[in-house]
């Protein structure tokens, strides 16, 4: 504190002065403002950066979550080699093949192992046949799932070590899914088409007539050709 000496009305007054010379300028407060500012600055940037980390975090887990698995066999009747895709969902549990026949038609396979249903949506239908996995097939999928960061991006399988079998499955026509009762998965798949249950069975008899047929191949060395034909209504 000094005293400064108010002339006009002959008081002593106090003043708060500086600490350093007479006539020395007064301290100022905006370094401080500064400081703050810049705090502010810097925790905002911090926020920014860790939001992009995360998203990028994400963005990396569920690209490991998912695995393209492609499958090469040779055709049965004429040993061409056919390529198949496999987009292994383990997160999901889901597994989506993408088959490519001889004539170049591709057509796609989803198995839906959280709630044990095969889609299958062939290319020339105009529907989407449905079915409910049995232990065999869990087996097939299974060799995806299983030890997935350690396995083959690329699987040829050989003539003589391939084991094949054949399938059939019976179209059920009175039997139309309702589309908005199915889960997510399946309801894209099938958005712009008709679901319809099929019956698996020994084969289609005589009087019934194999419309078409899909081949699938599995990393464990089996090839199931899924053939459908129509039931009476």
């Amino acid at each position: 504190m000094v005293r400064c000496w108010n002339r006009s009305e002959n008081l002593v007054e106090e003043a708060q002065c500086t600490d350093g010379a007479p006539g020395a300028a007064p301290r100022s407060h905006f370094p401080h403002k500064a400081v703050w500012i810049s705090l502010a600055a810097s925790l905002l940037l911090l926020v920014i950066a860790l939001g992009l980390t995360g998203k990028l975090g994400l963005s990396q887990l569920h690209a490991q979550s998912s695995q393209i698995v492609r499958i090469s066999a040779p055709d049965q009747s004429s040993g061409v080699l056919i390529n198949q895709s496999a987009v292994v969902d383990a997160q999901k549990h889901l597994v989506t093949f993408t088959v490519t026949s001889l004539a170049n038609q591709t057509s796609t396979v989803l198995f839906d192992i959280k709630h044990g249903l095969i889609c299958y949506k062939p290319v020339e239908q105009s529907s989407c046949f449905l079915r409910k996995m049995e232990q065999p097939d869990f087996d097939n999928v299974q060799s995806f799932l299983q030890d997935q960061t350690h396995q083959q991006s690329h699987v040829q399988l050989s003539w003589n070590e391939t084991q094949r079998r054949t399938e059939f499955l019976g179209v059920l026509a009175n039997s139309q899914v309702d589309l908005s009762a199915l889960d997510e998965p399946l309801k894209y798949l099938c958005q712009d088409r008709s679901v319809h249950w099929t019956r698996k069975s020994d084969g289609p008899g005589k009087q019934r007539l194999v419309y078409f047929c899909i081949d699938i191949c599995f990393p464990s060395n089996i090839c199931v050709s899924v053939c459908f034909y129509y039931l009476p209504e």
